[in-house]
């Protein structure tokens, strides 16, 4: 089980994460999505495609760009991640 927390609180969690490059992207069913709110923020990856990303408010604090995904993918490699949710180690605890 790979465990996301975020001061104290419990934002995603799952036996079904995909690893890429150091990353865990989690299953979306597995993400706590009313801690999160779309951030305005993309970024391009030339074998993934255009990530999107999600703040976080979790008691009181809000935190900007903690996590991403992919809502398209553009390359086959890439496709077995689209729409999971990967999360910045330096902005949340991850524990596998």
């Amino acid at each position: 089980m790979v465990r996301v927390t975020l001061d104290g609180q419990v934002i995603a969690e799952s036996n079904d994460t995909i690893v890429i490059e150091g990353n865990h992207y989690f299953p979306p069913s597995s993400v706590q999505k009313s801690v999160l709110s779309s951030s305005d923020t993309s970024t391009v990856c030339p074998w993934k495609g255009t990530a999107s990303y999600y703040d976080a408010t979790v008691n009181g604090k809000h935190i900007k760009d903690v996590a991403w995904y992919y809502p398209h993918t553009i390359s086959d490699r890439a496709k077995p991640i689209e729409n999971y949710v990967a999360f910045y180690k330096n902005k949340v605890e991850i524990a596998a």
